[in-house]
C-alpha cells in the first residue's frame, strides 16, 4: 500500500491511545465486510477514534446526507457565492451559501494513491469504503491494475450505502450527472474501470469474464437504492431503442436487455420516470423504488435545464423527492447528493456554468436543511476534488465576478478595466489551463463547440483578445487559460468540508478523504 510508515505508526499508537484494546473501539455488529486488514481503513478509523473521544459523548445520527459538489474547490465555493449575492443586487462578497452556515467546517486530502491530483472516481471511493485507492477505478483498492476484471474481485470494498442498506436504512443516489459516472457509481459499483458503464464499454477480457458493467450492477444489486434519479438513460436501453426524447438518438446496450424494464419487473411497485412532470406526478411517500433518468447522458447545466425538451427536475428537486421518499424509513436513511457538472462546467472553462451549478447545490443544501432535524439528521457537505479556477486581479468590491476586472488600482479609473502589462484589459475568473487559451480554435481539439462565446481574434502583438469587444458574462463564454488543453484539468489543493447535525464536529480540522466514511459510520453508530 501507498501509505508512509510514519502514517502507519502514528496510526497505531492512535488506536492505542483511543481504544482500551485494539477493538475496544468497535460495536459487537462489525460492519459487514469492513477491510479491517487495509492500512489506509485503520489508519483512518485510528483518527476519526481518537478525535471522537477527544470531543466527548455526541448525539447518534439517524440518517446521513452526504452532498458532493464534484469538483468544487474553495475557489469555486467563493465565486459562486459572490455570484449569487450579486444576482440578487448585492455586492456579493458578504453573501453566504446555505451550506456555509453549518456549524462545522474542515478540510479533506484528495489524492490518489498513484495521483498527486486525482480523478472522481479513486476520491469517491475513499469517502465511500474508508479506504484510498489509484485513480480510475470504483468500489476497489489499490491492489488491484486499472483495467483488469479478475483482480477487481479480491479488491473489492463494501460501500457506505451497501452497509446502510444492509443494516435495513433506506438508501438514495441523486446526481445531476450520469447515475453510472464515478460518483454516483462509487456508492453501489465495484469496478476496476469507472468508464465501464455499459457492456458496449467493457473491455474484451471484462466481457469473457462475465463482468457486470455499471448499470447492470446497479439494478442487480442485492439491496438496491430506493431512490436513483439522474442522468444516463442511455447506459440502460438496448441500442435498438429509440430514446423517448430525442429521436435521433438511441440506447448504448448491446446485450438488448432493458435494465429500465428489469427495474420495473423485480420490485413489486417500481416506477421508472424520465421527465419532471411524470417525477412530480409520484407521491414520495410510498415506499417503492424509483428510477429516474432524465437525459441519455448528463443532466443539462442548471443555467440551460429551462430550455429542456421533454423538461428536467432541479437538483433541489430531486433532493427534495429523495428526502421525502426515504424520511419514513423507520431506520433512518443514506442519500447521497451530488452536483455533477460542476465538475463538467470547469472542464470546459465556463465559469458561468460551473458557478450556476454550485449555486444550484446550495439550493438543494436549503431543501435538505428545511426537510430535516437537525437533532437526527447528519448533513456533510465536499467535494471529491478541485479544479485549476483563479480569482484575481485587484477587482473593487462589489465589481461582477463574470464580468472584467474594474478599478480603481493600478492606475484606473473607479469602473474601468484593470489592464495588464500589454494594455489589455483582463477578467477577474481565470484558469490555469483549458480550451481557453487565447486563440484556440475547435479544429485543434481546444475546447466545446457548445460554447460559441470564446473571443477568436487575438492581438498579434500579444496573442491576447481585446475583451473591451468580448461580452465576457455571456453564459457561453470561456474564460482565458493560461496553458492550451482540449479540457481544463482537475487541482490537487485540499477541498472543503461543511457539516452539522450528530457527529458534525468530528469533521473539524484536516482529513485524509477517507476518514469520511469513518466519521459518517461513527455518527451513525455503528462502530463506536
Amino acid at each position: 500500500m501507498h501509505i508512509p510508515r510514519a502514517c502507519a505508526v502514528l496510526s497505531a499508537l492512535l488506536l492505542l491511545a483511543a481504544c482500551a484494546s485494539p477493538r475496544a473501539d468497535l460495536a459487537p455488529a462489525e460492519l459487514p465486510g469492513a477491510p479491517l486488514d487495509d492500512p489506509w481503513f485503520s489508519a483512518g478509523r485510528g483518527a476519526v477514534a481518537a478525535r471522537a473521544r477527544a470531543l466527548g459523548p455526541a448525539g447518534r445520527a439517524r440518517s446521513v446526507i452526504l452532498f458532493v459538489g464534484d469538483g468544487m474547490g474553495v475557489s469555486t465555493v467563493t465565486a459562486a457565492r459572490i455570484l449569487q449575492g450579486q444576482r440578487r443586487g448585492e455586492p456579493g462578497e458578504g453573501n453566504w451559501l446555505a451550506f456555509e452556515r453549518l456549524p462545522h467546517v474542515g478540510l479533506s486530502r484528495t489524492y490518489n494513491t498513484d495521483q498527486q491530483v486525482p480523478d472522481s472516481a479513486g476520491t469517491m471511493t475513499a469517502m465511500m469504503s474508508g479506504v484510498k485507492t489509484r485513480a480510475g477505478v470504483i468500489g476497489v483498492d489499490s491492489r488491484v491494475a486499472r483495467g483488469d476484471p479478475a483482480g477487481a474481485v479480491a479488491a473489492r470494498v463494501p460501500t457506505l450505502l451497501e452497509q446502510a442498506a444492509a443494516r435495513g436504512l433506506a438508501t438514495g443516489v441523486v446526481t445531476t450527472a450520469r447515475v453510472t459516472h464515478a460518483t454516483p457509481a462509487a456508492c453501489y459499483a465495484h469496478a476496476p474501470e469507472r468508464d465501464w458503464e455499459d457492456d458496449a464499454r467493457l473491455s474484451e477480457a471484462a466481457r469473457a469474464a462475465g463482468f457486470a458493467d455499471i448499470a447492470r450492477q446497479l439494478v442487480e444489486a442485492p439491496h438496491p437504492p430506493r431512490v436513483v434519479l439522474g442522468g444516463g438513460r442511455s447506459r440502460f436501453l438496448p441500442r435498438e431503442t429509440v430514446d423517448p426524447e430525442y429521436p435521433e438518438r438511441h440506447g448504448r446496450r448491446h446485450d438488448g436487455r432493458d435494465l429500465t424494464a428489469e427495474w420495473r419487473a423485480r420490485t413489486p411497485g417500481a416506477v421508472y420516470v424520465w421527465n419532471a412532470a411524470q417525477l412530480a406526478a409520484l407521491d414520495p411517500a410510498r415506499a417503492r423504488p424509483v428510477l429516474g433518468l432524465f437525459e441519455p447522458s448528463h443532466m443539462q447545466w442548471e443555467a440551460d435545464r429551462a430550455g429542456d425538451a421533454a423538461g428536467e427536475p432541479s437538483l433541489a428537486e430531486m433532493t427534495a423527492f429523495a428526502i421525502d421518499a426515504l424520511a419514513g424509513a423507520p431506520g433512518g436513511f443514506f442519500l447521497m447528493v451530488e452536483a455533477g457538472r460542476i465538475d463538467h462546467g470547469h472542464h470546459a472553462a465556463s465559469a458561468h456554468r460551473a458557478l450556476g451549478d454550485t449555486i444550484a447545490l446550495s439550493d438543494a443544501v436549503a431543501v435538505a436543511l428545511e426537510r430535516t432535524r437537525s437533532s437526527e439528521t447528519l448533513i456533510v457537505v465536499t467535494a471529491d476534488h478541485s479544479h485549476v479556477l483563479t480569482i484575481a486581479g485587484y477587482p473593487a468590491r462589489g465589481n461582477p465576478i463574470l464580468g472584467l476586472a474594474r478599478g480603481p488600482r493600478d492606475g484606473a479609473e473607479p469602473g474601468e478595466p484593470l489592464r495588464d502589462a500589454l494594455g489589455l484589459p483582463y477578467t477577474t475568473l481565470g484558469y490555469a489551463n483549458g480550451p481557453g487559451y487565447p486563440g484556440a480554435s475547435d479544429a485543434q481539439g481546444a475546447g466545446p463547440k457548445r460554447f460559441p462565446h470564446r473571443p477568436r481574434t487575438v492581438e498579434p502583438a500579444t496573442g491576447r483578445p481585446d475583451l473591451s469587444r468580448v461580452d465576457v458574462g455571456a453564459p457561453g463564454y470561456l474564460q482565458e487559460s493560461g496553458i492550451p488543453l482540449g479540457s481544463e484539468t482537475h487541482a490537487g489543493e485540499d477541498v472543503p468540508i461543511y457539516a452539522g447535525g450528530p457527529g458534525a464536529a468530528l469533521l473539524g480540522g484536516v482529513h485524509e478523504q477517507n476518514e469520511l466514511y469513518h466519521a459518517l459510520t461513527w455518527a451513525l453508530g455503528w462502530w463506536r
